[in-house]
């Protein structure tokens, strides 16, 4: 059949369709659908090759055992799937433009497209049949509808009813044409079109549309206009312009409308439900983002980023600081654009930049006084202002810039406080940890020398290296107290536990110590006091191993060395190191102190020749883990012998070194390493 370029040929087109299907013995759909499949895709083709050949266009049906095919021709300038993806204009369904070849392509078995060097450009599709299904009627022809008594029940019934088969591969717009189409083909209208406003800023956009749209001088009222049934905030229209020969158009359009809005209400309640499972989703990324770091800097840098481009087109972080703002962050969807930005909305601009405006400025501290508000601003660019407020106290502002083609909608304000909200708990948080990182670090430098002596003959060196990054005070200490001219006390130990309670008692040990040797007591004597005192706390979760050892240059330095005495209280035994880099462990083994009512202890004396070098540490570097491996003393003996010996310096950094990469884990315990060598 061939047919005019005109807004009813598509129409025509469907009816002489479903004739030759009921001719072909076809009434009873293989899978129910057939028919309604064929006449649905056809429709599509015939839409395109109207709108987009401008030509007379011929469709044909072949019907075999196994399949039915159908083909449109035009011949058009070009071919006509180079136009599909391109906005329709005029005729034709413009919001649901590009749809015709993604329907073929999802329902049809099989399809193609030929060109011919005639010009004839002829789209087809292959539908298979399958004889083994029931068949259910298929609707009658639709004739052109005329004035008069209702429609036959089974025209309704195709007007209204598309099989379950047949939705489940057309979405709510495909589905929306569908039923447009088929009311447009029972009415005989000149057209029919439905419009819908979905209250998301764009006001009434079109649907669907079947036919042509009424000419300038068309009759308004004749037109029949029918609201959709839908609840707020949506609200739709179906309008029918009649023409001349269209009958009943009103009760068919009425209920037409009933069934288009159940539609578009299902697919707005499912899209929202969508986007509040994306909202969520986006929220909880944001909260993990966050809090991913604790340090300040890392936080109020990630905030802009995940606001732009989703919530603004730009978005900038201040702080209140001592009386002032600075600005901390700041992001621009448009790159070039981020240093002008930062020029506008700087508080403290340097290099005589103009930086913020009073007026800016003003609504910033407005922000931060009320601490619950947005505020809108108008300068530099159009956006909105939102207090970072925590444990009610203000912490800064959040600045967003309006996307760049709509307002701030209500729903991106809630969102955007949202936001905020989750930012400034991060942010608070990050600097509560800051706060109390400075406060640990503070107190573990309170616990370890300044700096070590400097003496002839004698040379200290020392590491400290914590399990944490400095969130915690730890239990291990060294220390080096001089006691006269050629006379050091040197300790290392390891006081159970970390926080505030193991470093009072780190410091109870160090100074208790320090006081008892200086004061002329033996080092066993002053181990057993410092045990007395330590048990007078009945704490027994707080004991410590100790190594204490009196230092005492023996002679002239360049001949006779350090003399050593050395006490272990529960203490791993250090590492002596040869000059000719023989090593050995010394002491002997004593009982920790804050465990028992008595301490045994026991004091050994050793002499470190010129270049000799003695390693104590504490448990954290033999107790250094490699999944189920130790380092153990004997990888320490191996260590401190290939170390440098040339100083004391030296040495340690070898050995810890070493230590540390034994394992890619990270450190499980605190390690402090402290070496005395004798200087030739």
């Amino acid at each position: 059949m061939r047919l005019p370029p005109d807004a009813g040929s598509p129409a025509r087109a469907r009816r002489m369709l479903r004739d030759a299907l009921r001719d072909a013995g076809l009434e009873d759909a293989a899978d129910g659908e057939l028919v309604e499949i064929v006449l649905l895709l056809a429709g599509e083709l015939c839409d395109n090759a109207v709108l987009h050949a401008g030509t007379a266009f011929e469709v044909d049906i072949a019907v075999t055992e196994g399949e039915v095919q159908v083909g449109v021709s035009d011949w058009g300038p070009s071919a006509l799937e180079l136009h599909l993806a391109s906005p329709r204009r005029g005729y034709g369904r413009s919001a649901n433009h590009g749809r015709g070849l993604l329907l073929v392509q999802r329902l049809a078995g099989s399809w193609g497209t030929r060109h011919d060097a005639d010009g004839r450009h002829r789209t087809w599709f292959v539908l298979e049949l399958d004889a083994g299904s029931p068949r259910p009627s298929a609707p009658p022809a639709a004739a052109t509808a005329v004035a008069g008594p209702w429609p036959e029940a089974d025209r309704i019934r195709w007007l209204l009813h598309v099989g379950t088969g047949l939705t489940r591969h057309l979405d709510g717009p495909a589905l929306i044409a569908e039923l447009v189409r088929r009311l447009h083909e029972l009415t005989g209208a000149l057209g029919v079109t439905v419009e819908i406003d979905r209250a998301d800023g764009n006001g009434w956009t079109e649907a669907a549309r079947a036919g042509t749209a009424p000419h300038e001088g068309h009759d308004s009222a004749t037109t029949v206009e029918i609201r959709l049934p839908l609840p707020a905030p949506l609200r739709g229209r179906l309008r029918v312009y009649p023409g001349a020969a269209a009958g009943r158009a009103d009760e068919l359009a009425s209920l037409t409308a009933q069934r288009i809005a159940l539609i578009v209400e299902s697919n707005w309640l499912r899209g929202s439900d969508q986007r509040r499972r994306a909202l969520l989703a986006y929220l909880a990324d944001a909260s993990e983002l966050f809090g991913q770091s604790l340090d300040v800097d890392m936080t109020v840098a990630v905030v802009p980023q995940v606001v732009v481009p989703r919530l603004g087109q730009w978005c900038a972080v201040h702080l209140a600081g001592t009386g002032a703002l600075r600005l901390v962050a700041l992001t621009h969807a448009l790159e070039d654009e981020v240093a002008e930005l930062h020029a506008a909305l700087d508080p403290a601009p340097a290099n005589g930049a103009t930086g913020m405006t009073p007026d800016l400025r003003t609504r910033l501290r407005q922000v931060l006084r009320d601490g619950v508000n947005p505020a809108w601003l108008t300068t530099p660019t159009e956006g909105v202002a939102i207090p970072l407020t925590t444990r009610g106290q203000p912490l800064g502002a959040l600045l967003v810039g309006r996307p760049p083609d709509r307002p701030h909608s209500p729903e991106d304000i809630a969102l955007i406080s949202d936001i905020a909200r989750r930012a400034a708990l991060a942010i608070d948080n990050a600097q509560s940890a800051a706060l109390h990182v400075a406060t640990s670090q503070t107190l573990q430098r309170a616990l370890l020398p300044r700096a070590l002596p400097v003496a002839t003959g004698v040379e200290f060196a020392a590491a400290y290296v914590p399990e944490s990054t400095g969130s915690e005070v730890g239990g291990d200490f060294y220390d080096v107290r001089p006691l006269g001219p050629g006379r050091w006390l040197a300790s290392i130990g390891d006081v159970c536990g970390k926080g505030a309670r193991a470093a009072a008692r780190t410091g109870l040990v160090r100074d208790v110590l320090r006081v008892l040797v200086k004061d002329g007591h033996s080092l066993t004597e002053a181990v057993e006091l410092l045990n007395d005192v330590m048990m007078e706390a009945d704490d027994p979760t707080q004991f410590c191993t100790l190594l204490a050892a009196r230092i005492t240059r023996a002679g002239p330095a360049d001949r006779t060395g350090l003399a050593v005495e050395l006490v272990l209280a529960g203490h791993e035994q250090p590492v002596l190191v040869r000059a000719d880099g023989t090593t050995q462990l010394i002491g002997t083994h004593g009982t920790a102190a804050g465990l028992f009512d008595r301490v045994q202890v026991v004091c050994t004396s050793h002499l470190l020749g010129p270049g000799d070098i003695l390693l104590a540490y504490t448990d954290g570097a033999t107790e250094r883990r490699d999944r189920q491996d130790f380092f153990g003393p004997e990888r320490l003996l191996r260590a401190a012998q290939q170390a440098d010996r040339r100083s004391a310096a030296s040495l340690v950094a070898d050995v810890r070194s070493v230590v540390e990469g034994f394992s890619e884990e990270p450190m499980r315990d605190d390690m402090a390493l402290l070496a005395i060598r004798a200087v030739p």
